[in-house]
């Protein structure tokens, strides 16, 4: 249809060769906007006209003497536009009428009663929907019984505010926020096809994509353009909930999806339903697969290979992590000056504070005691001797500290200083008595660390991360089990491009370091103490669970790693690598080689997000579109594991438009109810499934206050060429 052919064709009508009046002025102005902002309709109109005054041949009849084409182009539309809310609103009542009696639970003990007065003053019903149409105003259902009301005339969107402002924020809403540029871009190409029918402003759209549901609201439509906003409703479906979907899912699936032995001429099981089928569109989105660990996480076998597996890709992540670290680094020489200051201990969250040592200075000494003279007066202002000196040098640049006075000491000022001039700090010093003895431990101290390669320190672990009271025979057992062979393999797959200068032999200078491997045993070993003790054990699948989400029971061995919370979050980021292999095995087979070993630990790295959906990474994960997500889940009612897999992926999202009569009518009864007749149970509606109305679906799209979408996308505009 092209906007520019409707023009060109009005631009000939006889009514703009004569003199122009108001009339003329208002139709074609009037049509001059509809065919730019309202193409279809405007054609149609346009047709309608043109018919009709073909067939009427007298130029007497007021139609030709009186009206000239842009006040008949005007009528035929004012027309048209009433004539289809009528019928849509007819559509809505007898859908209301109908069901309150074919469906179960909307069944009362009045609804014969009603049903027969609709029948009876059906006249009055009609003019109700007559009156109602042509002041454009919802067809108000009262409590949607089939008793109706003529509702308040009301925009298209029924409460102020700009678009999406408002909505019921949760942790589904990153879903929506993830497929919406896609589906965007989906309902792009369907409104240029065609494939969504007539879209008006005031049109709705539901689109399915497994527990997903999104509703789209045609704000603006032109010949170019079309505004939408797009909502996103609840993913924890409650019963009634899942009744409407499941309604939704039952029609689109007999739309398209066909049976091999379908008849020719079938019956519409789901005639006057609110929802019609229009199309699927392609979709960039995460399918959700969900599925139970049982024979995999309970498996005895599984379990035992479990901690051989977590120190191998323990290690593998120590070093990768070593290796990142010595980029920063330009020579092995700079790494002395770095070593203290490169590994900074980051705040993560679920990690363990440690409490600040006290300074030296915060506490007394023999040194201190010695700067008192025998002459000095313990109440005296200003010590005497070395100790004033001391403490005059070293206010020097620094912010007195505000102290509080000990009760019953006397606290007083130097007269020789006046108040304005005397030191700030002197005002709030009081005298200290009686401090108690602080202990002040003994810190342990590492013996240096000598490599034979002066390369190692590139990859030397943190000495803090050396320091977890283990027992020496604990060492000599981690010495026997670490995987030396797959340490050695490791290191072979370092390159060291960012080194200027570089040894050819030296990769294998680093395996034969012994100092550096017997680091990365004391590493290990320290996580497999905070995370499983020290117990050969096999693990139990509960601990393998708590371990995983990080809610081990407190050992000496746990405080001691959440101490170090950057390991910590190496370890826990292991361990959950350890657990998805183990699924990995237990589904796909074993991993041959350590190439296969290294393939998988790199693709959980950069394709693959593993942790709890709980987590504020699994949002940004989604977020940022990661290919794949794993997270282990818990029913502590049936007591099984779940494992949850998001894939990213194109696929083929349902849509359907909805009666938006039928919405409209809804919305002014729920504003009605909780507004005007001050309805305070807020679950009326939740607790009321209507599958034909698709009522807890609308009440949920509705704007907040009244409604409870999770997700409500700004004004979108879509260009449609």
């Amino acid at each position: 249809v092209s906007p520019f052919a409707m023009i060109a064709f009005l631009s000939l009508d006889r009514s703009l060769q004569n003199l122009h009046s108001v009339s003329v002025c208002i139709g074609f102005t009037r049509i001059f906007r509809m065919v730019w902002q309202n193409t279809e309709n405007a054609l149609l109109d346009i047709v309608v006209v043109s018919i009709a005054q073909m067939l009427v041949f007298n130029p007497d009849l007021w139609w030709n003497r009186s009206l000239d084409t842009g006040i008949r182009l005007l009528l035929v539309g004012l027309l048209r536009d009433r004539l289809l809310q009528f019928v849509s609103k007819l559509h809505f009542a007898i859908a209301v009428l109908l069901t309150s009696w074919t469906e179960k639970k909307q069944r009362r003990k009045s609804t014969t009663t009603l049903i027969t007065l609709n029948v009876v003053f059906f006249p009055i019903l009609l003019t109700f929907i007559v009156i109602s149409a042509l002041l454009s105003s919802p067809l108000l259902p009262l409590f949607t019984l089939p008793v109706f009301l003529v509702g308040f005339p009301r925009p298209i969107r029924s409460w102020p505010g700009p678009v999406g402002a408002a909505a019921c924020v949760c942790s589904d809403t990153v879903y929506y926020q993830q497929m919406v540029p896609s589906l965007a871009v989906a309902l792009q190409s369907a409104l240029a096809a065609g494939s969504l029918g007539l879209s008006l402003p005031g049109s709705h759209y539901l689109c399915r994509f497994q527990d997903r549901l999104m509703w789209i609201l045609v704000l603006e439509k032109g010949f170019t353009y079309c505004g939408v906003n797009i909502k996103g409703l609840e993913l924890q479906e409650t019963s009634c909930h899942a009744a409407e979907a499941h309604r939704v899912d039952e029609i689109f699936e007999m739309a398209f999806e066909h049976q091999e032995h379908k008849k020719i001429l079938s019956l519409n099981h789901h005639f006057g339903h609110i929802l019609t089928p229009c199309t699927v569109v392609p979709v960039r989105l995460y399918s959700d697969a969900r599925n139970v660990l049982s024979g995999i996480i309970d498996s005895h076998e599984n379990l035992k290979h479990l901690k051989d597996d977590f120190i191998k890709v323990l290690v593998w992540m120590l070093v990768q992590y070593c290796y990142k670290k010595s980029k920063t680094w330009e020579s092995p020489g700079s790494a002395d000056k770095n070593k203290k200051g490169s590994f900074p201990e980051n705040q993560h969250s679920g990690a363990v504070e440690r409490s600040r040592p006290l300074r030296e200075e915060d506490s007394f000494s023999v040194n201190t005691i010695e700067d008192w003279t025998d002459d000095s007066d313990i109440f005296d202002l200003e010590p005497s001797g070395r100790m004033k000196d001391r403490k005059e040098s070293g206010l020097l640049g620094t912010t007195p500290k505000i102290h509080l006075s000990i009760p019953g000491s006397v606290e007083t000022q130097s007269q020789d200083v006046p108040q304005e001039t005397s030191p700030e700090h002197k005002l709030y010093r009081t005298v200290v008595l009686g401090l108690p003895a602080v202990d002040r431990g003994k810190q342990q101290v590492l013996p240096q660390v000598e490599f034979s390669c002066s390369y190692s320190e590139l990859l030397s672990i943190p000495e803090e991360w050396r320091t977890a009271p283990v027992p020496s025979s604990k060492v000599k057992e981690m010495r026997q089990r670490f995987p030396e062979e797959w340490y050695h393999f490791i290191l072979s797959q370092l390159d060291f491009f960012h080194l200027k200068e570089k040894p050819s032999n030296l990769l294998e200078d680093l395996m034969k370091d012994k100092a550096l491997k017997d680091l990365y045993i004391h590493g290990v070993l320290s996580c497999c103490f905070g995370l499983f003790g020290l117990d050969n054990t096999v693990p139990a699948p509960s601990h393998v669970f708590r371990a995983y989400t990080g809610g081990i029971p407190w050992s000496v061995g746990l405080d001691w790693l959440t101490g170090k919370p950057e390991l910590f979050q190496l370890a826990l980021k292991a361990f959950r690598y350890t657990f998805k292999l183990m699924v990995d095995k237990a589904s796909l087979g074993p991993v041959e080689n350590f190439t296969e070993l290294v393939n998988y630990l790199e693709e959980y790295e950069n394709d693959w997000y593993i942790g709890l959906v709980s987590d504020l990474e699994w949002q940004q994960a989604v977020l940022q579109e990661k290919p794949y997500l794993f997270s282990l889940g818990h029913d502590p009612n049936m007591g099984i594991y779940t494992g949850r897999v998001l894939t990213l992926q194109e696929l083929l999202v349902q849509v359907g438009k909805l009666n938006a009569e039928a919405i409209r009518g809804q919305w002014a009864n729920l504003s009605w109810e909780l507004l005007y007749a001050t309805n305070d149970d807020e679950e009326r509606y939740s607790i009321q499934a209507h599958p034909v109305l698709l009522r807890n679906l609308a009440v949920q799209a509705a704007d907040p206050p009244l409604g409870y979408p999770v997700y409500s996308s700004e004004l979108l505009h879509l260009p449609l060429f």
